[in-house]
């Protein structure tokens, strides 16, 4: 399992999953990134489009292009979005199908850990950026413990079960990023760490939350039901409830911006 690429295929499912924690982040990084109304966007790795969401309903953009790998992210994406300015393409991160200077920002949500070559990517956006463009990204952070479901992996690892982690998981460090927008000529860059809650009503909907993702699936299923219970009982243990049985996780992401020098 550790070697299978990380694949979001099923918009509905990534939308219980992590569409409601990417709004949580996306909300504080878009008003820190602070853009002007009217501008040309490109979403890169745009998903099932909450994060192409986020940009309509706040920035008042002129045009948001979404591009992404998963014809099933991109078919969710545009019935959700159907009628609003915005378009989607299937295509990589690494050579965005755009000409050079086609936008005025463009960022990553959620997506900077998963691109193959980060610096690739890094450099695609900045390519397809007018001078003087925005280029931002937020991602969580792995390595700090910031993943929405890191005390599931943290009791996994204890178990001695594999976890998967995104090919490029170091690329999620505030470090990582200074340098990948550096490395690519960007000016004016600034970092940044956002700390969002989620409540839960209750412990069975946040565990049939975190493990609806296709990586959590497949871990599950690789497991005894002995084995699975044993994982739930011990995240229970840990997960302190309100007075009426809710629960609140918390979750830390990286960000970075930039202007095109």
């Amino acid at each position: 399992m550790a070697d299978t690429p990380i694949v979001f295929n099923d918009g509905a499912a990534y939308e219980r999953f992590m569409g409601v924690w990417s709004r949580l982040a996306g909300d504080v990084f878009l008003d820190w990134v602070a853009p002007a109304p009217g501008l040309r966007w490109a979403d890169v790795g745009c998903g099932n489009g909450a994060s192409t969401a986020m940009l309509l309903d706040r920035c008042a953009p002129a045009s948001v292009e979404g591009i992404d790998p998963s014809p099933g992210q991109l078919a969710y994406a545009r019935g959700r979005l159907a009628g609003r300015r915005a378009r989607f393409e299937q295509g990589s991160a690494m050579a965005l199908p755009f000409a050079d200077d086609s936008f005025d920002a463009a960022m990553m949500a959620l997506v900077l850990f998963f691109v193959p070559e980060p610096a690739k990517g890094v450099a695609e956006m900045v390519r397809v950026v007018a001078q003087g463009g925005i280029v931002a990204a937020y991602a969580w952070d792995l390595a700090g413990g910031g993943f929405p479901i890191a005390m599931i992996h943290d009791e996994m690892r204890a178990a001695g079960i594999a976890v998967q982690l995104p090919p490029s998981a170091e690329a999620s460090r505030l470090e990582a990023m200074r340098s990948l927008w550096a490395d690519a000529g960007m000016r004016e860059i600034e970092l940044r760490r956002i700390t969002v809650t989620r409540h839960f009503p209750d412990f069975a909907t946040y565990w049939a939350t975190s493990i609806a993702s296709a990586s959590m699936n497949a871990a599950m299923a690789a497991m005894s039901p002995d084995a699975a219970e044993a994982l739930r009982r011990r995240v229970l243990a840990r997960l302190p409830t309100d007075a009426a049985g809710g629960i609140t996780v918390s979750a830390t992401a990286n960000a970075v911006k930039g202007l095109k020098a």
